[in-house]
Parts: structure tokens; C-alpha cells; sequence
């Protein structure tokens, strides 16, 4: 890959990581509810959920890439509908007071490191990035074994710079996005979000 590649990857998973989705939210009510420690261990299986998927998609959509075209013409156009479904859905509630008290979750690190995991492989919009838009930005037939160790470090990264601010400001902030008003203003910025990435997916050629 070239330096070119790599920084069009990192752009991408930056921006795709920014706008919030489950995970996001699941990582700011864990914040919200539960403080810094819990979210972070939280963001580490989230970390690992995303590297499974990258390898997956190194591994083993290179002969994929080649022979059905189609199949990720459909998951682009898939892709597009579930970012504007999730704009509209954050648009009309997203994160909620409930959601906060969910965060409150019992158990240990552990607990909160596996519900990031099985949280990541389950979200739509992690599978739509590493199997829809990693394709058209990575040579998957050209890649190298060096390629591949460099993406695994740019992936975590880009997710420690993006993610981690979000925990730190909503454990420091717990006190102001508890409050309905703030939440409101956080889901709207997020659906616009949303609705814009899905609109920049369905015009990319």
C-alpha cells in the first residue's frame, strides 16, 4: 500500500468512528453511568471487535473483491440505508436517560471488556465499514503482510484518538449530559452526522 492508501484509511475509519452509532452510545451511557474505568475496558473490546473484522476483510475478501462486485454494490446501497434508519432513530430519541441507567452496569472489567466485544462483532455499522467501504479505499489483492501489521496500528490508533475523548468528556460531564435537554442536543448533532455519512456513501462511485 502506499502512503496514499494508508491516509485515505485512516480519514475514513477516523470519520466513521466519530459518528455516533451502538457503540458510541453504548461507550458514552457506560461513562455516563458508570465512570471512566468501566468505559474503557468497554472501548478495548470494541477495539478488538473492529481488528477481527479488518482481519476478516484482509483475509478473506481479497477473492471476494474479485469475483462479486456486485455483492458489495448491494452492501454499499445497505450500508446507506442503515446510516439514514440510524440518523432517524437518534433524530427522534437516541441516547435517553434510560440508556444512562443502563450504563450502570454490574460486573467487573471483564464484564464490560466482553459486552464491547460482542457489542462490536453484532453492529451493523462496524460490518458496513470494514466489508463495504475498506474495500473500495484498500487493495486487497496487493496487499502485504507488512500492509496488514500497519492497518491492525493505524485501526487502534485512530479508534484510541476518537473514542477515548468521548469517555473522558461524558465522565467528566456526567452531570450536564444527564440532563434530557443535553442528551436531545448530542442525538440531534449525531443524526445529521449520520444522515450526511450516509449521503457521501451513496455518492462515492
Amino acid at each position: 500500500m502506499t502512503l496514499t492508501g494508508f491516509l485515505a484509511y485512516s480519514a475514513a475509519l477516523g470519520i466513521a468512528a466519530a459518528i455516533p452509532g451502538p457503540g458510541v452510545t453504548a461507550l458514552v451511557a457506560r461513562a455516563l453511568g458508570s465512570g471512566f474505568r468501566s468505559s474503557f475496558a468497554m472501548f478495548w473490546g470494541l477495539l478488538l471487535g473492529d481488528l477481527f473484522y479488518l482481519t476478516a476483510t484482509v483475509l478473506g475478501l481479497a477473492f471476494v473483491a474479485q469475483q462479486f462486485g456486485m455483492v458489495f454494490l448491494a452492501i454499499k446501497w445497505f450500508g446507506v440505508l442503515y446510516l439514514a434508519w440510524l440518523g432517524w432513530r437518534f433524530w427522534k430519541g437516541g441516547i435517553s436517560a434510560e440508556t444512562v441507567q443502563a450504563g450502570k452496569a454490574k460486573g467487573g472489567l471483564v464484564s464490560s471488556f466482553m459486552g464491547g466485544l460482542t457489542l462490536t462483532l453484532g453492529n451493523p455499522k462496524t460490518m458496513i465499514f470494514y466489508l463495504a467501504i475498506t474495500p473500495t479505499i484498500v487493495n486487497l489483492r496487493a496487499i502485504t503482510l507488512g500492509d496488514y501489521a500497519i492497518l491492525l496500528s493505524v485501526t487502534a490508533l485512530i479508534l484510541l484518538v476518537v473514542l477515548v475523548p468521548y469517555l473522558v468528556l461524558a465522565a467528566k460531564a456526567r452531570w450536564f449530559l444527564s440532563s434530557p435537554r443535553a442528551l436531545k442536543r448530542l442525538n440531534r448533532t449525531a443524526a445529521s452526522f449520520m444522515i450526511g455519512a450516509a449521503a457521501a456513501i451513496a455518492a462515492r462511485h
